[in-house]
């Protein structure tokens, strides 16, 4: 019984969301993990530098 009105939902919900405002937001959360990992990735190299450094 739960099958019976899954689909249906699920076409409706589909076609209720604009393809423009998914793709958007997709980018954004790209664009923002790129972000973040970018930051992250030169903050492990400065820790790493300093480490080779010394005190």
């Amino acid at each position: 019984m739960k099958r019976l009105y899954f689909f249906p939902s699920l076409i409706i919900l589909l076609m209720s969301l604009s393809s423009c405002s998914v793709i958007t937001g997709i980018f954004k959360a790209g664009a923002v993990v790129g972000i973040i990992s970018v930051i992250v990735v030169i903050a492990l190299i400065i820790w790493i530098a300093s480490m080779f450094r010394g005190k």
